[in-house]
Protein backbone atom coordinates (compact mmCIF):
# COMPACT_ATOMS: atom_id res chain seq x y z
CA UNK A 1 0.00 0.00 0.00
CA UNK A 2 1.46 3.35 -1.00
CA UNK A 3 1.26 6.68 0.86
CA UNK A 4 -1.86 7.91 -0.97
CA UNK A 5 -3.76 4.66 -0.36
CA UNK A 6 -2.79 4.73 3.34
CA UNK A 7 -4.14 8.29 3.70
CA UNK A 8 -7.41 7.28 2.12
CA UNK A 9 -7.92 4.23 4.36
CA UNK A 10 -6.34 5.55 7.56
CA UNK A 11 -6.17 9.40 7.59
CA UNK A 12 -4.99 9.53 11.20
CA UNK A 13 -1.77 7.75 10.31
CA UNK A 14 -0.74 10.08 7.49
CA UNK A 15 1.23 12.44 9.72
CA UNK A 16 3.22 9.54 11.15
CA UNK A 17 4.32 8.43 7.67
CA UNK A 18 5.13 11.94 6.40
CA UNK A 19 8.02 12.73 8.72
CA UNK A 20 10.08 9.60 8.00
CA UNK A 21 9.58 10.25 4.28
CA UNK A 22 11.01 13.80 4.57
CA UNK A 23 13.86 12.67 6.80
CA UNK A 24 14.84 9.91 4.40
CA UNK A 25 14.94 12.49 1.56
CA UNK A 26 17.21 14.83 3.54
CA UNK A 27 19.56 12.06 4.62
CA UNK A 28 19.73 10.31 1.29
CA UNK A 29 23.29 9.98 0.05
CA UNK A 30 22.53 8.06 -3.11
CA UNK A 31 24.33 9.66 -6.13
CA UNK A 32 21.15 9.55 -8.23
CA UNK A 33 19.19 11.59 -5.70
CA UNK A 34 22.02 14.14 -5.38
CA UNK A 35 22.14 14.58 -9.16
CA UNK A 36 18.37 15.09 -9.33
CA UNK A 37 18.47 17.72 -6.58
CA UNK A 38 21.38 19.52 -8.23
CA UNK A 39 19.55 19.60 -11.55
CA UNK A 40 16.43 21.02 -9.88
CA UNK A 41 18.47 23.75 -8.15
CA UNK A 42 20.19 24.70 -11.41
CA UNK A 43 16.86 24.82 -13.24
CA UNK A 44 15.36 27.13 -10.64
CA UNK A 45 18.40 29.41 -10.77
CA UNK A 46 18.19 29.89 -14.52
CA UNK A 47 17.26 33.40 -15.76
CA UNK A 48 14.01 34.16 -17.60
CA UNK A 49 12.93 32.29 -20.63
CA UNK A 50 14.60 33.36 -23.86
CA UNK A 51 12.05 34.11 -26.59
CA UNK A 52 12.80 33.56 -30.27
CA UNK A 53 11.67 36.87 -31.77
CA UNK A 54 11.89 37.16 -35.52
CA UNK A 55 10.65 40.68 -36.13
CA UNK A 56 9.83 43.84 -34.15
CA UNK A 57 8.62 47.04 -35.81
CA UNK A 58 8.34 50.40 -34.00
CA UNK A 59 4.98 51.87 -35.08
CA UNK A 60 4.48 54.81 -32.71
CA UNK A 61 6.49 56.77 -30.17
CA UNK A 62 5.24 58.90 -27.31
CA UNK A 63 6.50 60.10 -23.95
CA UNK A 64 7.16 56.97 -21.86
CA UNK A 65 5.15 54.80 -24.29
CA UNK A 66 5.71 52.96 -27.56
CA UNK A 67 3.51 51.04 -29.98
CA UNK A 68 5.32 48.08 -31.52
CA UNK A 69 4.52 44.86 -33.32
CA UNK A 70 6.26 41.67 -32.27
CA UNK A 71 6.04 38.97 -34.92
CA UNK A 72 2.82 40.57 -36.14
CA UNK A 73 1.22 41.11 -32.71
CA UNK A 74 0.67 44.75 -31.77
CA UNK A 75 1.71 45.79 -28.28
CA UNK A 76 1.35 49.09 -26.43
CA UNK A 77 4.24 49.19 -23.94
CA UNK A 78 4.90 51.75 -21.24
CA UNK A 79 8.32 52.56 -19.81
CA UNK A 80 9.41 49.83 -17.42
CA UNK A 81 7.00 47.24 -18.83
CA UNK A 82 7.96 43.93 -20.42
CA UNK A 83 5.83 42.28 -23.09
CA UNK A 84 4.87 38.59 -22.91
CA UNK A 85 7.54 38.01 -25.57
CA UNK A 86 10.24 39.43 -23.27
CA UNK A 87 10.78 42.89 -24.82
CA UNK A 88 11.30 45.64 -22.20
CA UNK A 89 10.71 49.32 -22.90
CA UNK A 90 13.32 51.21 -20.88
CA UNK A 91 12.27 54.72 -21.95
CA UNK A 92 10.64 56.54 -24.84
CA UNK A 93 9.91 59.96 -26.26
CA UNK A 94 8.42 61.25 -29.51
CA UNK A 95 11.64 60.53 -31.43
CA UNK A 96 13.17 57.35 -30.07
CA UNK A 97 12.71 54.37 -27.77
CA UNK A 98 15.26 52.56 -25.64
CA UNK A 99 14.41 48.85 -25.57
CA UNK A 100 15.98 45.76 -24.12
CA UNK A 101 15.71 42.82 -26.50
CA UNK A 102 17.25 39.45 -25.64
CA UNK A 103 19.49 41.03 -23.01
CA UNK A 104 20.79 43.82 -25.27
CA UNK A 105 19.73 47.46 -24.80
CA UNK A 106 19.71 49.87 -27.75
CA UNK A 107 17.92 52.97 -29.03
CA UNK A 108 15.52 52.75 -31.96
CA UNK A 109 13.62 55.32 -34.00
CA UNK A 110 10.21 55.25 -35.61
CA UNK A 111 9.97 52.49 -38.21
CA UNK A 112 12.99 50.57 -36.88
CA UNK A 113 13.02 46.82 -37.54
CA UNK A 114 14.57 44.58 -34.92
CA UNK A 115 14.97 40.81 -34.87
CA UNK A 116 17.00 37.83 -35.91
CA UNK A 117 16.69 38.83 -39.57
CA UNK A 118 17.23 42.54 -38.99
CA UNK A 119 20.66 43.78 -37.93
CA UNK A 120 20.80 45.92 -34.81
CA UNK A 121 21.86 49.52 -35.27
CA UNK A 122 25.59 49.63 -35.73
CA UNK A 123 27.30 51.40 -32.89
CA UNK A 124 30.01 53.90 -33.64
CA UNK A 125 32.24 56.03 -31.43
CA UNK A 126 30.86 57.01 -28.04
CA UNK A 127 31.20 60.07 -25.83
CA UNK A 128 30.26 60.05 -22.16
CA UNK A 129 29.51 63.34 -20.39
CA UNK A 130 28.82 63.93 -16.70
CA UNK A 131 27.02 67.03 -15.36
CA UNK A 132 28.83 69.76 -13.48
CA UNK A 133 27.78 71.08 -10.07
CA UNK A 134 24.95 73.07 -11.68
CA UNK A 135 23.60 70.06 -13.59
CA UNK A 136 24.85 71.31 -16.99
CA UNK A 137 26.63 69.06 -19.50
CA UNK A 138 29.84 70.60 -20.87
CA UNK A 139 32.32 69.01 -23.24
CA UNK A 140 35.27 70.07 -25.36
CA UNK A 141 35.20 69.60 -29.11
CA UNK A 142 35.95 71.48 -32.31
CA UNK A 143 34.29 73.24 -35.24
CA UNK A 144 36.12 73.23 -38.55
CA UNK A 145 39.27 72.23 -36.68
CA UNK A 146 39.12 75.02 -34.08
CA UNK A 147 38.74 74.05 -30.39
CA UNK A 148 35.36 74.82 -28.85
CA UNK A 149 33.77 74.45 -25.43
CA UNK A 150 30.26 73.06 -25.92
CA UNK A 151 27.21 73.24 -23.68
CA UNK A 152 24.84 70.38 -24.51
CA UNK A 153 21.39 71.92 -25.03
CA UNK A 154 18.58 69.61 -26.15
CA UNK A 155 16.26 72.61 -26.22
CA UNK A 156 18.23 74.33 -29.00
CA UNK A 157 17.13 73.52 -32.53
CA UNK A 158 20.57 74.19 -34.02
CA UNK A 159 24.11 74.63 -32.85
CA UNK A 160 24.14 78.26 -31.70
CA UNK A 161 26.98 80.73 -31.10
CA UNK A 162 27.51 84.46 -30.74
CA UNK A 163 29.13 86.65 -33.39
CA UNK A 164 32.50 86.80 -31.63
CA UNK A 165 32.78 83.02 -31.53
CA UNK A 166 31.80 82.82 -35.20
CA UNK A 167 34.57 85.28 -36.15
CA UNK A 168 37.10 83.29 -34.09
CA UNK A 169 36.11 80.15 -35.97
CA UNK A 170 36.51 81.88 -39.34
CA UNK A 171 32.77 81.77 -40.19
CA UNK A 172 31.83 84.61 -42.54
CA UNK A 173 28.19 84.55 -41.50
CA UNK A 174 27.36 87.98 -42.97
CA UNK A 175 28.25 86.72 -46.46
CA UNK A 176 27.47 83.00 -46.25
CA UNK A 177 24.58 83.02 -43.78
CA UNK A 178 20.85 83.24 -44.32
CA UNK A 179 19.51 86.21 -42.38
CA UNK A 180 16.72 85.91 -39.85
CA UNK A 181 15.85 87.08 -36.37
CA UNK A 182 15.14 85.68 -32.92
CA UNK A 183 13.45 86.89 -29.78
CA UNK A 184 15.67 86.89 -26.69
CA UNK A 185 15.53 88.33 -23.17
CA UNK A 186 17.33 91.37 -24.56
CA UNK A 187 14.82 91.82 -27.37
CA UNK A 188 14.82 90.99 -31.07
CA UNK A 189 18.25 90.12 -32.49
CA UNK A 190 19.50 89.33 -35.98
CA UNK A 191 20.55 85.75 -36.71
CA UNK A 192 22.34 84.06 -39.58
CA UNK A 193 21.91 80.40 -40.42
CA UNK A 194 25.10 78.76 -41.67
CA UNK A 195 26.39 75.30 -42.51
CA UNK A 196 29.38 74.03 -40.53
CA UNK A 197 31.71 71.83 -42.53
CA UNK A 198 32.89 69.68 -39.63
CA UNK A 199 31.84 69.38 -35.98
CA UNK A 200 33.72 67.10 -33.61
CA UNK A 201 32.90 65.96 -30.07
CA UNK A 202 35.41 63.52 -28.65
CA UNK A 203 35.67 60.69 -31.16
CA UNK A 204 32.40 61.63 -32.86
CA UNK A 205 32.69 63.72 -36.02
CA UNK A 206 29.80 64.93 -38.20
CA UNK A 207 29.94 66.92 -41.41
CA UNK A 208 27.57 69.53 -42.80
CA UNK A 209 25.84 70.50 -39.58
CA UNK A 210 23.40 73.42 -39.48
CA UNK A 211 24.11 76.24 -37.02
CA UNK A 212 22.93 79.74 -36.22
CA UNK A 213 25.04 82.78 -35.43
CA UNK A 214 23.40 85.32 -33.17
CA UNK A 215 24.48 88.88 -33.90
CA UNK A 216 25.24 89.69 -30.27
CA UNK A 217 27.31 88.62 -27.30
CA UNK A 218 25.08 85.74 -26.26
CA UNK A 219 25.15 82.83 -25.80
CA UNK A 220 28.49 82.99 -24.02
CA UNK A 221 29.15 79.33 -24.87
CA UNK A 222 28.51 77.39 -28.06
CA UNK A 223 25.24 75.52 -27.61
CA UNK A 224 25.38 71.98 -28.94
CA UNK A 225 21.83 71.77 -30.28
CA UNK A 226 19.69 69.18 -32.02
CA UNK A 227 21.13 69.69 -35.50
CA UNK A 228 24.05 67.71 -34.04
CA UNK A 229 22.38 65.69 -31.26
CA UNK A 230 19.55 64.30 -33.39
CA UNK A 231 22.08 62.51 -35.55
CA UNK A 232 23.31 60.54 -32.54
CA UNK A 233 21.88 57.97 -30.15
CA UNK A 234 21.45 59.45 -26.67
CA UNK A 235 21.13 57.30 -23.55
CA UNK A 236 21.43 57.98 -19.83
CA UNK A 237 22.84 55.87 -17.04
CA UNK A 238 22.11 57.69 -13.82
CA UNK A 239 23.33 61.23 -14.44
CA UNK A 240 25.81 60.21 -17.14
CA UNK A 241 24.87 61.13 -20.72
CA UNK A 242 26.20 58.83 -23.44
CA UNK A 243 26.23 59.90 -27.09
CA UNK A 244 26.84 57.30 -29.82
CA UNK A 245 27.37 57.98 -33.51
CA UNK A 246 24.94 56.23 -35.84
CA UNK A 247 26.06 54.39 -38.95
Amino acid sequence: MNFVETCRTAPDSCHRMDYPSVMSLRLSTRPTMRLILAALIMACACPGISYAIEKIVVLGLFKDKAIITIDGKQRVVRAGQTTPEGVTLVSANSEQAVMEVDGDTATYGLGSHIGSYYPKPAEGPKVQIWPDSTGMYHSVGSINGYPVSFLVDTGATLIAMNRNEARRLGIDYLVEGTAGFASTASGIVNTYQVMLGKVRLGEIELRNVEATVIDGDFPTEVLLGNSFLNRLEMTREGTMLELTKRY
